[in-house]
C-alpha cells in the first residue's frame, strides 16, 4: 500500500509540473518560477529573502535553486542584492515586473488550474488531503533529518 501512495504521489509531482507549467508557459513560467514567485508574493514590495531561507521553505537545494534564481533574474522576474545584515548572503526580492506577472498574468491561470485539477473535491476533502499531506512532509523531513550531512553531499 505505501509503495502504490508514493507512486501516486510521484505521478503527481510529475503532472503538476506538465500540466502546470502548460497553464503559465505563455508567461514564461514553469512550475518552479511559479512556486518562487508565489513564495517570494508572501513578501512586502521590495523586501527580499535569503537565498538559504527560500531553498529551505520550497524544500530544495540551495544548488538547484540558485540556476533558477539565475534564469529568473536574467528573465526580469526578480533581484539578487547582497543582505544587509551579512554580505556574503544573498537576498531575492521579486521586481516590479515579475509582480506584474505574478499577480496580474499568472494569478487568474493559476487560479483556473486548480479549479480543473481540483474538480469535484470539495473543501472538506482538501482540507483532508492537505492535512495528510502535510503529515507526510513532517515525518519525510524527520527521515531527512536523521541523515547526517555528509550523506548528502555529492559523491558519498
Amino acid at each position: 500500500m505505501a509503495n502504490r501512495l508514493f507512486f501516486r504521489l510521484y505521478q503527481c509531482a510529475n503532472m503538476l509540473h506538465k500540466t502546470g507549467s502548460r497553464a503559465v508557459e505563455a508567461e514564461g513560467l514553469t512550475t518552479q518560477q511559479w512556486a518562487v514567485l508565489g513564495a517570494l508574493s508572501r513578501n512586502t514590495p521590495g523586501s527580499g529573502v535569503a537565498i538559504g531561507e527560500l531553498a529551505r521553505y520550497l524544500m530544495v537545494s540551495r544548488q538547484n535553486l540558485s540556476g533558477l534564481i539565475g534564469r529568473m533574474e536574467r528573465d526580469g522576474h526578480v533581484a539578487i542584492t547582497p543582505d544587509d545584515r551579512d554580505r556574503r548572503s544573498r537576498v531575492v526580492s521579486m521586481t516590479p515586473s515579475g509582480r506584474h506577472v505574478w499577480e496580474t498574468l499568472a494569478q487568474p491561470k493559476i487560479r483556473a488550474y486548480y479549479e480543473q485539477a481540483l474538480h469535484g473535491f470539495s473543501v472538506n476533502d482538501m482540507a483532508h488531503a492537505l492535512h495528510y499531506l502535510l503529515r507526510i512532509v513532517e515525518n519525510m523531513q524527520r527521515v531527512d533529518e536523521a541523515v547526517p550531512e555528509e550523506a548528502d553531499a555529492p559523491g558519498a
